[in-house]
């Protein structure tokens, strides 16, 4: 771990470096103040909200996941339990959520968590080229090809997200 001293070194990176992926980091200068830490990462790196992806942390049926839906839109509850075999869904606590994955909200990579957790990506990932995700801490996204995502978390695919006003 000597690459820990790089400046935009996170564990979501680490990951990525560690299993050869290709990925760009974009880094910004986080507003405390944004009420929408995704639509604000689309905003400051000029990036349709539509590419940049959330990551959410739900509670289905007892069990911890991970939903991952694009900034523009809302994660649905029905839809990740649906796709996790579950009955009900809802928001994880935070403060479970940032001791599960060992980050900060704002800043929750679906890479690199500290325990990794189900994963569902939402589908409309597919038809893009590269999204972005959180690169584990506030200001720093990470842009790769939606399918080393879907490899690197075992993630499923399905349509879990609620497009945005």
């Amino acid at each position: 771990m000597a690459r820990k001293q790089a400046s935009q070194g996170t564990p979501a990176t680490a990951a990525l470096a560690a299993a050869g992926v290709p990925f760009v980091a974009h880094a910004y200068s986080h507003d405390p103040a944004a009420g929408s830490y995704g639509l604000e990462a689309a905003e400051m790196l000029g990036i349709g909200p539509a590419r940049v992806f959330k990551t959410l942390m739900v509670d289905v049926d007892g069990r911890l996941a991970v939903g991952v839906v694009p900034v523009s839109g809302n994660l649905d509850l029905k839809a990740i339990a649906a796709a996790l075999g579950g009955k009900k869904a809802a928001m994880a606590d935070p403060a479970t959520a940032e001791r599960r994955t060992g980050y900060v909200l704002g800043g929750i990579s679906p890479l690199g968590q500290r325990q990794s957790s189900p994963t569902v990506l939402d589908v409309s990932a597919l038809a893009l080229g590269t999204i972005l995700v959180s690169g584990g801490r506030r200001g720093l996204d990470i842009e790769l090809d939606p399918a080393e995502l879907i490899r690197l978390t075992g993630a499923l695919t399905a349509p879990i997200g609620t497009a945005g006003h």
